[in-house]
Formats: C-alpha cells, sequence, structure tokens
C-alpha cells in the first residue's frame, strides 16, 4: 500500500487504491445527530442512534464480510453491469488482477471522495459523501459519470442501497420479525421506509422514526423503484450480482406504491442517459431521517442539485475547518497536517460518543464519565467559550460517597448510574473532574469557578458500590436530598473535596487506595476484594497537593479567607500520622463517613480557615507520596528500577522478578511522574527501565505492560487477551500520550519527545497502521491502528504537543510561553510557530530558534508582540516567559531563543 498525501493545510488527503487495505473506514457526521462510517467501497452504515439505524450496522469484521453499500449501478447498453462504487463480483474478483481499475481516494474533515477509472468500458466515476453541517438529518452522496473513452457510452443508472430502518438490536434478535413492520412507500423521488412499531431494550413502542433513500439525476425525478431487497436481489442473485438488473428491462415499480413486511431496499432506477466522450452527467443520492414522510422527501429533495449538493459541501468543510482552529508549523510538515486530525478527533468522540464507529461495536452509544471529562481537555484548548458550564453541569453526576455516575446523557448535565444497572466503582474516576477543571482555570485565571454550586447525584447505590440505599426509590429523582427534604447544592470545591478525601480512606491491606471495579484501565476489573492501584494513589496524591496549593491562590487574591463544607465532610479532614498508618483506623471513618450520608444529608455546614485546610490536604499528599516511594520502588535483578502498580485479588505485588519473566506495568511509571511521586533520580531509573522491558519501536513505541505469561484471573479480563492485543500489552496511545506528558511536565524533554515521535511515525506511516491520518487507541501485533478516531488519547496529545512541546499554556489567566522543542522540529528558516485561540484571542506564536539549539541549550532571549518588543533588550530572560501585558483581538508573537 503506498502512502498518503497531504494536499492542504487543512489535512486533507489523498490515497491511491485504498480498497487494498482492509477495515479502512471513514467517519461523516454532522450536527443533526446523522453519524456514518464510510469505506473505500461505500460501505460503512449510518444511524442516529442505538435504536435508529438506516443502514445495516456494521463491525470491522463486516466492512469485508457484508455485500450491501451505497452501490450505483450502470447497466449498459450491452447489458453488462458496471458499479461507479466497485461493488461487483467482477470487480471484487478483479482487485487482484492486472485488470484492477484505478482508484483514488481523497479525504478531508467529515468529507470523503472515491474516484474510480475503468479502461475496459471508457468510464470515470466519482463519488463525493458528507453529511450537511446544519441540522438536517441527510447524508448526500453525489456520483459524476464521466466518459473517459473514445465512444459515446448509454447506460441505464441504478442506486441501490439496502435500507436496514430499525434498532441495532434486531441484527440477529428478531431480524426477520421486524422487517414484518416494514411499510415500504415509494415517493415521487425515493423510497421511504415507515415501520409500524419498534423491537428494542425500551419494548414494543410505536415508531416515531422514517426513513428513506432518494435521488436525482441532473435535476430530474427518478423513473421508477425497486423498492424490495429480495426482489432486486433476485432469486440466486445478491447485491454484487443482482438479478433485478441482467434481465432485458427492469422490473420496477412507480411512484405511490406500497409494500408491507419485507426488507427494504433504495433501489432507485434513473432514465437512460448517453454521453459522449469528455462529457459527464451527475446524480445526488440522500439518506434521510424524519418523523413524516412526506416532511423528509420534501427535506431530502432540497439538496438533489448538483449546484446545492456542491454549495452545501463547500459551507460544511468550511464549518468544521473553523472547529479546528489550532495548528503548527515545524521542520516536518506531516506532522503538522497529521496533527490536524488528532486536533478533530476529540470533535469526533463528541459527536459518535464511545461507539458508533466499526472498531467500536462495543456499547449503546454516549460517553463514560472519564471520557467526558478528558474530551473537555481538548475543548478547553480548541474551543474554550461555554466550557464553564459543561464542566458546572457535569459535576452534577458526583455521589455524596464520592463516586459517580458512570455514564453521560444526552443533554449537559444528564447522568444515567450504570447502563446495565450494575453498582460498579472504578476508582480512578474521582480524581479527572479536578484535573480537568484545574486546567481550566489556569487557562482562564477564574478562580471564582471553585466557588460556583451544583447539585449531587443520587440513586441506589452507596458506601461506594458495596452496599445500597433501601430508602431510595426511583420515584424521588437522581438528586440528593437533605433530610428536610431539599435538592442540596455544594462549592465545586466540596465536590472535588469530596471526590478525593473519600478515596483517600478508602484504601486496601498495603494501604493504597483499593482498585474495586477497575481503574482507568478498565480490564483489571477481576480484583474487587484485595486489588490495590498503586498507580492511582500517585495520581490522588499529585491532585490532593494541587487542590492545596489552588486554595492558597485564592486566598492570597482574596477570594476565601474560610471554606464552609458540608458537617458531614467534617470527619474526612481527620488527620495525624496514627491515622494515615492505620488501615483500620481509615477503613472505619470512611464507614462512619458513609453512614451518616447513606440516604439523606443534613444540609448543614461548618468553616475551615484556607490555610488550615490547605495545610490539611498537603499532609495527606505528602504522606501518600512517601508511602509510596517507601512501599513501591522495585529495584531487579537486572539492575533496573520502577514504581509498582497494582496488587492482585490475592493481596500480592504485580510487578518485579517472576519465574517467568519480569513483569512492567506502564501506568504506575506515568502517575509516579506526573504526580511528583518519582524523585528526579528515580524517573530517570523508570525511563531507563521502560526503554528496556516495554519499548517495541516495531509497534509504535511503549507497550503498556511485558507479557505476564499467565491468564491472571486474580487481576482482570486484559490477561484472557492475547498478549499485545488492547490492554494487555498493545502500544495503548491513551497511556503513551500520558507517559510523553509527565516526562515534559518533569522536563524530562528529549525522553518525552521519543514518546511522541515513536507514536507519530508509526500511525502515519499507512504502510505500518494502516489507518488513515490520526491518532487509534492501541496498535495490534502486527503494528495495526486499532479502534481509531474515539480515543481520549486525541485530546491528550493535543494538549501535550500545545502546552509542553510548544509551551503555549495558561498560567492562572496569563499566557505562558515555555517551548520544549528539539532541533529537529524547527524547520529551514529555523523557525517553528502554532496558530490557536486563547482566552477569546488569536494568537500566532513564532519560535525563533537562529542558532539551532535544542531544549535544555536555549533560553527566551526576546519577545516582539505585533513588532514591539515588549521584553528582552539583549538580556537573557530564561526558559519561560509570561505575556503579561494587554493583548489585541489578533495577536503576533515572536519569541527569539538563543
Amino acid at each position: 500500500m503506498e502512502q498518503y498525501k497531504f494536499i492542504d493545510a487543512e489535512g486533507s488527503f489523498r490515497i491511491e487504491n485504498p480498497e487494498l487495505t482492509s477495515y479502512l473506514y471513514f467517519p461523516v457526521a454532522g450536527e443533526s445527530g446523522v453519524m456514518s462510517s464510510v469505506t473505500p467501497l461505500l460501505g460503512g452504515d449510518s444511524k442516529t442512534g442505538q435504536n435508529t439505524f438506516l443502514l445495516e450496522p456494521v463491525s470491522n469484521e463486516n466492512l469485508h464480510n457484508n455485500k450491501s453499500s451505497r452501490n450505483f449501478w450502470l447497466k449498459l447498453q450491452s447489458g453488462e453491469l458496471w458499479s461507479a462504487t466497485g461493488v461487483s463480483s467482477r470487480q471484487q474478483m478483479e482487485k487482484f488482477t492486472k485488470a484492477k481499475e484505478e482508484t483514488v481516494l481523497e479525504a478531508g474533515i467529515m468529507w470523503h471522495k472515491v474516484k474510480r477509472k475503468s479502461s475496459a468500458y471508457g468510464l470515470t466515476s466519482e463519488v463525493t459523501t458528507f453529511v450537511p453541517h446544519t441540522e438536517d438529518k441527510v447524508e448526500l452522496t453525489m456520483i459524476t459519470i464521466e466518459n473517459t473513452g473514445k465512444n459515446y457510452i448509454t447506460a441505464t443508472p441504478v442506486a441501490a442501497i439496502p435500507i436496514y430502518a430499525r434498532s441495532a438490536d434486531n441484527i440477529r434478535d428478531h431480524r426477520n420479525v421486524t422487517s414484518m413492520l416494514h411499510r415500504i412507500i415509494t415517493a415521487e423521488n425515493g423510497v421511504v421506509v415507515n415501520p409500524t412499531l419498534t423491537f428494542d431494550e425500551r419494548g414494543h413502542r410505536k415508531n416515531a422514526v422514517v426513513y428513506g433513500v432518494f435521488g436525482r439525476g441532473n435535476g430530474r425525478l427518478p423513473i421508477g423503484f425497486i423498492p424490495v431487497a429480495e426482489d432486486f436481489i433476485g432469486e440466486g442473485g445478491d447485491f454484487e450480482n443482482p438479478g433485478a438488473l441482467h434481465g432485458e428491462k427492469i422490473d420496477m415499480v412507480p411512484a405511490g406504491i406500497q409494500v408491507d413486511g419485507f426488507e427494504a431496499m433504495g433501489g432507485i432506477v434513473f432514465e437512460e442517459f448517453t454521453i459522449n466522450p469528455g462529457e459527464r452527467i451527475s446524480y445526488v443520492v440522500a439518506l434521510g431521517y424524519g418523523e413524516d414522510m412526506d416532511v423528509l422527501s420534501k427535506a431530502a429533495d432540497t439538496y438533489l442539485t448538483e449546484e446545492v449538493f456542491l454549495k452545501r459541501l463547500k459551507e460544511t468543510k468550511e464549518y468544521w475547518n473553523g472547529k479546528v482552529n489550532i495548528s503548527y508549523e515545524s521542520g516536518d510538515d506531516r506532522f503538522d497536517r497529521w496533527m490536524y486530525w488528532v486536533n478533530f478527533q476529540p470533535i469526533l468522540r463528541r459527536i459518535y460518543g464511545c461507539s458508533f464507529l466499526p472498531h467500536h461495536d462495543y456499547g449503546k452509544g454516549g460517553r463514560g464519565w472519564r471520557d467526558l471529562w478528558q474530551d473537555c481537555l481538548a475543548l478547553l484548548m480548541m474551543n474554550p467559550s461555554g466550557v464553564r458550564e459543561m464542566l458546572l453541569s457535569n459535576f452534577g453526576g458526583v455521589r455524596m460517597d464520592g463516586t459517580n455516575a458512570t455514564i453521560i446523557g444526552k443533554e449537559q448535565g444528564e447522568f444515567i448510574a450504570d447502563r446495565n444497572g450494575i453498582a460498579r466503582v472504578w476508582m480512578d474516576h474521582g480524581m479527572w473532574p479536578f484535573m480537568t477543571s484545574h486546567l481550566y482555570i489556569k487557562q482562564s485565571g477564574d478562580l471564582d469557578f471553585m466557588l460556583e454550586e451544583a447539585g449531587y447525584f443520587k440513586d441506589a447505590q452507596g458506601f461506594r458500590g458495596e452496599g445500597s440505599d433501601e430508602n431510595w426509590v426511583p420515584e424521588q429523582g437522581c438528586i440528593q436530598k437533605t433530610a428536610g427534604g431539599d435538592a442540596y447544592r455544594g462549592t465545586i470545591l466540596e465536590h472535588v473535596l469530596l471526590q478525593h478525601l473519600t478515596a483517600f480512606y478508602d484504601v486496601g491491606e498495603h494501604n493504597h487506595m483499593r482498585l474495586r471495579g477497575a481503574d482507568w484501565n478498565d480490564a483489571l476489573d477481576m480484583a474487587p476484594e484485595r486489588g490495590e492501584s498503586v498507580a492511582f494513589t500517585a495520581a490522588y496524591a499529585g491532585n490532593i497537593e494541587e487542590i492545596a496549593d489552588l486554595l492558597l491562590r485564592m486566598k492570597k487574591k482574596g477570594k476565601v479567607q474560610t471554606v464552609t463544607l458540608l458537617k458531614e465532610m467534617e470527619l474526612l479532614l481527620c488527620e495525624g500520622e496514627g491515622l494515615y498508618e492505620s488501615i483500620e483506623e481509615k477503613k472505619e471513618l470512611l464507614k462512619r463517613y458513609c453512614n451518616v450520608c447513606g440516604h439523606t444529608v443534613s444540609g448543614e455546614r461548618f468553616e475551615i480557615d484556607t490555610e488550615k485546610l490547605a495545610e490539611n490536604l498537603r499532609k495527606k499528599a505528602a504522606w501518600l507520596k512517601e508511602h509510596i516511594r517507601k512501599t513501591e520502588w522495585i529495584k531487579n535483578g537486572a539492575g533496573l528500577s520502577w514504581y509498582n502498580s497494582y496488587y492482585d485479588n490475592s493481596g500480592k505485588r504485580v510487578e518485579g522478578d517472576f519465574e517467568k519473566g519480569v513483569r512492567m506495568m506502564l501506568t504506575g511509571q506515568v502517575f509516579a511522574i506526573m504526580s511528583g511521586t518519582a524523585q528526579e533520580k528515580q524517573v530517570e531509573e523508570i525511563v531507563k527501565s521502560a526503554d528496556e522491558y516495554l519499548y517495541a519501536p516495531e509497534v509504535g513505541g511503549y507497550r503498556l505492560n511485558t507479557n505476564f505469561e499467565e491468564i491472571k484471573a486474580d487481576m482482570g479480563r486484559m490477561f484472557g487477551f492475547a498478549y499485545g492485543q488492547k490492554e494487555n500489552g498493545a502500544v495503548f496511545s491513551h497511556m503513551t500520550t500520558m507517559y510523553a506528558n509527565a516526562l515534559y511536565k518533569r522536563g524530562f524533554v528529549k525522553d518525552g519527545y521519543k514518546v511522541v515521535k515513536s507514536l507519530y511515525s508509526h500511525a502515519s506511516d499507512v504502510t505500518k497502521s494502516k489507518i488513515y491520518p490520526g491518532i487509534p487507541e492501541y496498535i495490534d501485533p502486527k503494528g495495526r491502528g486499532v479502534y481509531h478516531y474515539l480515543t481520549g488519547a486525541a485530546s491528550w496529545l493535543l494538549m501535550t504537543v500545545l502546552t509542553e512541546m510548544y509551551g503555549v499554556k495558561g498560567e492562572y489567566g496569563s499566557l505562558k510561553l515555555e517551548p520544549k522543542l528539539m532541533a529537529e522540529q524547527f524547520d529551514k528558516n529555523h523557525e517553528a510557530a502554532v496558530h490557536l485561540e486563547f482566552a477569546g484571542r488569536k494568537l500566532h506564536v513564532k519560535y525563533l530558534n537562529p542558532l539551532m539549539k535544542s531544549y535544555g541549550e536555549y533560553e527566551v532571549k526576546e519577545v516582539i508582540m505585533n513588532g514591539q518588543l515588549v521584553a528582552g533588550k539583549g538580556a537573557l530572560i530564561g526558559k519561560e516567559y509570561f505575556v503579561s501585558c494587554k493583548v489585541r483581538r489578533e495577536n503576533d508573537i515572536v519569541v527569539v531563543l538563543r
């Protein structure tokens, strides 16, 4: 397979013969709720949710198993059939021969185009697909046919798109029965399916969604329809060799016909055309969703001309490119364009959730708690307007025991306890809200955010997943109440403290925080009784220390002299070495707290001096870090050292030298470094150990763990996976990018750059990763990128490149410039630059490195803003510079490095 080539600054790319690589798919979606995936052969699916699929749901294996697609046939005058999308038995058979047709794919943010040339027939097709950015629920495709031969061509065009029109649950559950619900009607411009009922997890209900496939050719209406799938394929035929198109005449029906109770087919027959050499003819096909057949048909019809299609395509391109407002200029143009896609991926996850693309065939839509907060990291970088309200409403998912609802509803501030109604606690969930909120405060300087109020989530789950509130009934709603029946609200600071303090006391037999259902690694889910997460104990310690620092900053700025908290929380502020060391006393204290707020809370408050509270938190953080340093630093037989990350359900340490080899996990190293638990010399040792045991450049860099050579049932399902797959030893991009971020933050820039460069080099090499531009969730043992597009790794990489590598970040409202670029990242003019928005202002920050030094060798010498020298005048400033002067709406900042 050849490499893709970027064709513009917005990441649009071109690749030849894309259909020769399996599992490729591309996202096209809109703000209306339409979520589609498109393959090089126009396969994939389209849906607006779990229960409303217009095209049959596909997972990654269906991409090559399914014969149904968005096909467009030409029935030539000779009787031969040619597919403009390449999906015919003959074209598929010739794919690996010299007779293969020439194909070129071009794609950009939310648009997809395939050009196909047939020398045998003298025909070229160009098929462009996108979803308008407007509120109309349609997916549009324009098929342009050109005569590139020497003789005129006469043919009858037929759009052929099977219509699934029901819930994904029905793919095998009542597949045939639900086809009996179909009422298939031919409108004058297409085929509409209006099921009478829906059979899915919600029960049997009256249907409220109408589905349709519509089309026009050169602005003209179709001449007939084939609305039933079995009529289209014919006896003995299939979608790649349809019997309906093989007779002398196409057996079609006119508009105004209704057929009930069959699998539906968007078979649209257009009038015969004749085009001379060099001439072209275009058709526009729309897939649409609506509440009423006539309204849907008319709405789709407004798009069915070439003029409107091209106008809406242009608008849609401009809309989405406007959303990606961070771009780079470095010594590697390919990296800059590749990062454009990484920057866009968090937007894709906002639209698709963690489901609804072929590799993401788990779950039924929506995002989880952790996903919500990590996606906000990217929004803070790219589109900070509105983030404040989003963050504020998100805190409404926190329970009084410090846990939280795990599934995010469709509306902002809407939460679901758990998709499957199972009481589960992911022990890491409490740390992400503060991490994201702290970034927001540093970017904006909005210290008042911590004093805003939000409600709490309430359901039957309690006691951190180990008990239930027998007095709670669903009719009460999911809002925490006081004993007097009022909705209880607390400050964001209170929410954050509650999440961290309850975790502080929730410890296992080694005095680290309990793993419970799992932490960030969802596959560590089989150690709920005795499992402990040392990795995230370190992460919480780092957070607790930063909360203390934030409190002192708030006091210094005159925001708080004292802090007001819920009376019950006074218990959680107990302190003392004896308490911290005693596992049983900690457990008992947490139990007492959970008991007093198990159903309602008093609503009473108490005040504590801000400095006293900060000191209390500092002591807790310091104890946690020192405890980890004393108990979890490993030195193995080879003289290498690192931190243990976990204890299993047998109460045993997971990492170190074992009979079957060395066991090391990346997660514990990341958070030990990021939190400051690992001391400077220890970071050096960790890097050496990770390079020795985890670094695998052939699959993109740093693996998540070494091979434990065991199905470790006392730890998690990950050990049932083959080694190198997903959480068991794959290069898992999310944790890899967090490793890079941690190294950059601690000043280990060369090592952090190695992490990013290894991952980028592999992912962007399509001959190895076999994916389009962007970062996948993980890389499998063969080097293929898997679970593309919808990964939290994109948010972390965006944040790392912008705030650490380019060093453009907020410092409580001020703009801080602290470049950590290597010499090779500057271009031939000795420049590297970034375009972004900060505090509502457009910035173009350019670094000049005339001596081509690397990080650690240069310092900031001069800063020139909008042509005026604002700092420097010959004296070295240092490694960082704060832009404290007033800036305009658009600003050019030049930073000279020496």
